[in-house]
């Protein structure tokens, strides 16, 4: 599992300045990087920015050899998610379906700030408790309530609608 992206050296005692995919880089001790284990000397924020000081990365060189290289973690170390959140990597396969039908299935996720949009099926629906009403990983399946007009800005045809009532006959009291 991805937690950062390495961006470039920093400074000259072997630090890197990353991306952070991850909301507690304080958790990261023993990562991979190109699929090497490198122990976490020292995690902290600087501005927008994630640093990193592995052990045995020592100099400017070493870390240069490092940049664009992602950092990950075995899936098996991965903290459980907070009851009622979930890790966007575990939506990826599972079905998505409103009150009527299937819309598809989830296949990524773009994230460019406010909620995560899933990529299903190249529709793009907000990851909102407002829309993704109902949420079971186990069994791969993700409910929604899709804002009026969703579908149709992807050319989609809307569900099917209920026939309408007919209007009950109105009565005089006598």
């Amino acid at each position: 599992m991805v937690v950062a992206r390495l961006l470039r050296a920093r400074g000259i005692k072997g630090e890197l300045a990353a991306f952070s995919l991850t909301d507690h880089p304080e958790r990261l001790k023993t990562v991979y990087v190109r699929d090497a284990p490198l122990e976490v000397e020292r995690a902290w924020t600087h501005k927008d920015r994630l640093i990193l000081k592995f052990r045995g990365v020592d100099t400017r060189t070493d870390a240069e050899k490092l940049e664009g290289a992602e950092v990950s973690i075995p899936l098996e170390e991965r903290p459980p998610a907070p009851e009622g959140e979930y890790y966007l990597s575990d939506l990826i396969g599972c079905e998505v379906f409103d009150a009527t039908r299937r819309i598809g299935t989830v296949t990524g996720w773009q994230d460019h700030g406010g909620p995560p949009l899933l990529e299903v099926d190249n529709l793009l629906i907000p990851f909102a408790r407002s829309i993704c009403i109902e949420i079971d990983v186990p069994a791969r399946r993700i409910r929604v309530e899709l804002p009026a007009g969703l579908l149709e800005l992807y050319g989609r045809a809307p569900a099917p609608q209920p026939a309408p009532r007919p209007a009950s006959p109105s009565y005089k009291p006598k």
